[in-house]
This record gives C-alpha cells, sequence and structure tokens, in this order.
C-alpha cells in the first residue's frame, strides 16, 4: 500500500498519524515531489536482526513511461532527505543542479525516485518507528547494512513497476548505496554514478564515524538509544555534526574562509577561566552547523544510518575487488572533488581501474572539499548529459 502526504521536514521516522489524505491531481497523479510511503513486507537482516512491516518514504518526479524504463533513482547522502528538487511546491531540493526540469536527470523526460534510506528519519522505518508492541524501536533496532536498504529499495521499485533502473546515483554515502545496487542487482542497473564514494569505507573514515556515534552515545540523555518521550541527546547529536562537517570541508576552506578570526564581539584570548573564553569564527560555523542539525534528525537514526556507511564493503564475501564488480553490467560514471578529504580522490580511481572496461574518473574542481559534490555537480552537467544519454 502506498500512500502520499505534503512534504514536511518534521523527522519523527514514522507515517504521520492520520496521513491518508489523498493529494492526488483530477487525473489520478500524485504531485511531484511529494512525500509518498509504502509498506514493502518484513525484511531479514544481514547483520541477522529482523524488521517486520517495514515502510519507505519516497518522492518522484516525471512520469514513468509504459515499459518502466526511464526511472532515476537518486540515492541521498548521510543526512539528506528524499527532496532531491523542487515538486508541485516550490521548497528548493538538495540537488537541483542534477535532478530538475531540464537538469542531467530532466525530470521533463525520466522518472526520477529518491528513497529515504531503511534506518532513516525521513519517513522510512528507523529507531523511532513503532515496534511491533507500540513502542519506538529505540535500543533494540538492528543493525542495517547498505545492502539491507538495496533489498528494501528493490522491493519498493517492484511496487513501483521498474524492473530495472535507466540509472542510479548518488553522492557519498549515496554514492556507495548506488554501487551497492549496481553490484547486488546488477541486471536491474542500466548506468550508475558514483561520486565522492570508494568500494568501502576505509579504516580512516570508520574511525571518524565512530568518533561521531560515540558523542551521541556518551551524551547523559542518550539513555541507551531509548530517550523517545524525554530529552533529547541534543548535544551529542551536535557534536557529532561538527565532527563530520570538519571533514566534508577543506583545510584550505576552513582557513580562507574564518582564518583565526574571532566571532563578532567575542575574544579568544580573554577570559579569567577556560570556559568563559570567547570563540573563534570557525567554532562559531561548527556550532551553527551542530545546531542545525538537531533541529530535523533523529540520533539514533544517525547512529543507524552512519553504521551502515561503516558497514559498506562491496568485497564483502564477493572475493577481490575485481571479482566483486565483474558481476556488474551497468555503465559506469565515476567522479571526485579534487579537494576532498574524507573520500580522497584515489578511492575513486581504484573504483574505476577495478571496473570492467575503461572507467574515466570525472574531477569536480572545488576548493570546499567533500561537499563540493552536492555544491559543485554541475561542472559535469555536460558529462553526465552525455552519459543519461548513452
Amino acid at each position: 500500500m502506498t500512500i502520499s502526504v505534503t512534504r514536511t521536514d518534521v523527522p519523527d521516522g514514522q507515517v504521520p498519524t492520520g496521513a491518508v489524505p489523498n493529494n492526488r491531481t483530477l487525473d489520478g497523479r500524485v504531485p511531484d515531489g511529494t512525500v509518498q510511503y509504502a509498506n514493502i513486507g518484513g525484511i531479514e537482516l544481514e547483520a541477522g536482526g529482523f524488521l517486520p512491516d517495514v515502510t519507505l518514504a519516497y518522492e518522484t518526479w516525471g512520469t514513468l513511461n509504459a515499459d518502466g524504463s526511464n526511472a532515476i533513482l537518486v540515492e541521498h547522502a548521510l543526512t539528506g532527505s528524499t527532496h532531491v528538487t523542487r515538486g508541485s511546491a516550490d521548497e528548493e531540493g538538495w540537488w537541483e543542479q542534477l535532478a530538475g526540469p531540464g537538469a542531467p536527470a530532466d525530470t521533463d523526460r525520466f522518472f526520477v525516485v529518491s528513497i529515504n534510506i531503511l534506518g532513516g528519519c525521513y519517513g522510512s522505518t528507523g529507531p523511532a518507528s513503532a515496534a511491533p508492541d507500540g513502542k519506538p524501536w529505540g535500543s533494540r533496532f538492528p543493525l542495517v547494512t547498505l545492502r539491507d536498504s538495496t533489498v528494501a529499495e528493490a522491493r519498493l521499485a517492484d511496487q513501483l513497476g521498474i524492473g530495472s533502473w535507466f540509472a542510479v546515483v548518488g553522492g557519498s554515502l549515496g554514492g556507495a548505496r548506488a554501487l551497492e545496487w549496481a553490484v547486488t542487482f546488477p541486471d536491474r542497473v542500466r548506468r550508475c554514478g558514483v561520486i565522492s564514494a570508494g568500494a568501502s569505507s576505509t579504516a580512516e573514515q570508520i574511525a571518524f564515524a565512530q568518533a561521531q556515534t560515540l558523542a551521541i552515545r556518551q551524551d547523559p540523555n542518550f539513555n541507551g538509544g531509548d530517550y523517545y518521550g524525554g530529552p533529547i541527546p541534543e548535544a551529542g547529536l551536535a557534536l557529532a555534526r561538527r565532527i563530520a562537517h570538519i571533514t566534508y570541508r577543506s583545510a584550505h576552506e576552513l582557513d580562507f574562509r574564518f582564518g583565526r578570526n574571532a566571532q563578532d564581539s567575542e575574544a579568544p584570548l580573554q577570559a579569567d577561566a577556560l570556559g568563559d573564553r570567547g570563540r573563534y569564527q570557525v567554532e562559531s560555523y561548527l556550532d551553527h552547523q551542530g545546531s542545525k542539525l538537531v533541529q530535523r534528525f533523529d540520533a539514533n537514526s544517525y547512529i543507524a544510518i552512519t553504521e551502515a556507511l561503516m558497514s559498506h564493503d562491496i568485497c564483502r564475501g564477493r572475493g577481490t575487488l575485481k571479482e566483486a564488480l565483474a558481476r556488474t553490467t551497468a555503465d559506469f560514471f565515476v567522479a571526485a572533488v579534487d579537494s576532498d578529504r574524507l573520500y580522497f580522490p584515489s578511492q575513486s580511481r581504484e573504483l574505476a581501474d577495478a571496473l570492467p572496461g575503461d572507467v574515466d574518473v570525472h574531477v569536480i574542481e572545488a576548493p570546499i572539499g567533500h561537499d563540493g559534490f552536492l555544491t559543485e555537480i554541475g561542472q559535469l552537467s555536460a558529462q553526465l548529459r552525455g552519459h543519461f544519454s548513452a
């Protein structure tokens, strides 16, 4: 069953109560950019857990053609939502340079789909969702891997009448998800875009991720993950975001924007006690990033999705990298940001070298670091259009 509701940025991990008001147009269509919810049944998970009655939230743009051959799946990054681009309302999407009318993923030509990852907090089943006993899953929510999320998304694709994707594309976590799709279901992915992601999460990436999840778990309000109905671990989630955001930006960009400048009238070098000093501008910037995320994201989902990304290893149980990728049949588009210090361009080159055939690595030139895959994807518009037209 699929129901639709007007978009909302309130992350509760559940289908909103009473969310059956049908937002279809007079011709029976759901307006573009409307959050919809589909129940895909129970899922046995790779790590041994089980989730019954899984719901996935998703949005679509454009029209699926008669044979279901024009569908593009756009996978969001760690804290992204399903709202890739504008729809019937004017709410800006997070990757409008990639998808929309006239964009490379042209919604006048393609049926574009974005799905909230399993474990998320933008409508898909996650830790804040009700377990069979009616209480939030909380600490009982099982470990979900990217392979599990791919299996879940394949069931939704079945419900939508999509036997194979014209393309699956994503950046960062979304790129890892796209790659997992191409390897797990090679006959269902004709083109695959892996941007600012590698074949597996490295030890350093896992280390950064562990620091973030530990920041949340050590918040006094975390309560082992069972904080629903009480104070939420705001400080821990905000600290996790600060740690992550440092890896999303380059040292050059932070120096250029902030240097050693003090924040407004604050004085970092004037204080009678350690806790009384003022902040540098870069500290204020990180505080702002942490505060923003706390307003829109669930701490348990942050842990669940981060640990799903930690699980990313395209070779697990599949042999060497070349052996794992040999099963793919998709036409690959691989890209990297030249200043990325979270997913180094060398990881993209390693992936491209191991893929069947001759795969180039397209380079986004952006001084800001990893986040350039979001803000500067327009640099590759011509190449992406060529990829989608091939």
